[in-house]
């Protein structure tokens, strides 16, 4: 799927405008903040969405519905940063589906003149995030992994992003060499102990901005599918409760990361509950509902990005 397909087309960015205008009741100087924006664009773009019909007494454009979903998601959950994005509909991937909007959010996040440093995890949403990113130039910022990326064979985790990130923005970056999950928590701390990974660390430690993708704890778990986890160890989880992963670490339906298992010996950092700076995540998908609901309850993540089915089935549980 190309860019085109994903990324928000012009009338989606006025139907958002024209939302946040007449229905979120923000003057343009809000809007242009919060789409990230000039005020001359954001002004130009609600003229859009009367012109083109667009709003009447409701926004008569499918993107409408999503923004509301987003809104009270964000209202619900005390987020940050949410954005929805219309479904792809039965059998499509999830994660394709919010590819464009999360590069755009990361986009918004590059273009800081600021020099910050963005942590990353990993998984199949991250990298097609990475595939939907317009390249662009940010020497400026520091791009570091917040997991290992050595898979149990020795060779570089498939769905590590970083590397991939820092050729299309042209930024410096710092693997996690470390294993996933190493064998034993003794071989985790002697990874550890080592100068260049103590550096990582530390730098993961202090992101700026954390994005993410949330990992499924049933029966397709990727720990289990990625050879990370074994079926037995799985099933041990799951019967503490497991209902999502981020970045390797397990926690369970009230988003209380567990104490043994592989948490003993994940080799990256976790994401610590209620950061005070933006933690997103970005995920998609049925199987994935009770992973995000669990990590927004608890504040693992306080950013989303997601299609509309998710958003709804987030609103619908207590």
């Amino acid at each position: 799927m190309s860019r085109a397909d994903t990324e928000p087309s012009l009338l989606d960015d006025a139907a958002r405008a024209g939302w946040l205008y007449y229905v979120g009741g923000m003057t343009q100087d809000q809007i242009a903040s919060e789409l990230g924006i000039s005020r001359q664009r954001a002004q130009r773009l609600v003229s859009r969405a009367m012109a083109e019909g667009l709003i009447q007494v409701r926004l008569n454009h499918p993107i409408g519905a999503s923004m509301d979903l987003a809104a009270r998601l964000k209202q619900r959950f005390g987020l940050s940063i949410c954005r929805v994005v219309p479904g792809l509909g039965p059998g499509a991937d999830p994660a394709a589906g919010i590819a464009g909007a999360a590069a755009a959010e990361l986009e918004r996040i590059l273009r800081s003149a600021a020099p910050l440093t963005i942590g990353f995890g990993t998984g199949r949403a991250l990298r097609a995030l990475v595939e939907a990113l317009e390249p662009l130039a940010a020497p400026q910022h520091r791009l570091v992994s917040l997991i290992g990326n050595i898979a149990p064979d020795g060779s570089a985790s498939f769905f590590d992003v970083v590397m991939r990130l820092a050729d299309r923005v042209m930024a410096p970056h710092y693997p996690m060499l470390v294993p996933v999950v190493s064998p034993t928590a003794a071989e985790r701390a002697g990874f550890h102990a080592l100068a260049p990974v103590q550096r990582v660390l530390e730098l993961a430690r202090a992101a700026d901005v954390v994005f993410v993708g949330v990992g499924q704890m049933s029966e397709d778990a990727p720990l289990q599918m990625d050879g990370f986890v074994s079926a037995a160890e799985l099933r041990e989880m799951q019967a503490a409760g497991a209902a999502g992963e981020i970045a390797g670490w397990v926690f369970d339906s009230e988003g209380r990361y567990l104490d043994f298992g592989i948490n003993t010996r994940t080799g990256g950092v976790r994401v610590e509950p209620d950061l005070s700076r933006p933690a997103i995540g970005i995920a998609a998908g049925a199987s994935k509902v009770p992973g995000i609901h669990a990590a927004l309850k608890s504040r693992i993540i306080n950013g989303l990005v997601t299609d509309a089915p998710t958003a709804e089935a987030l609103l619908s549980r207590p």
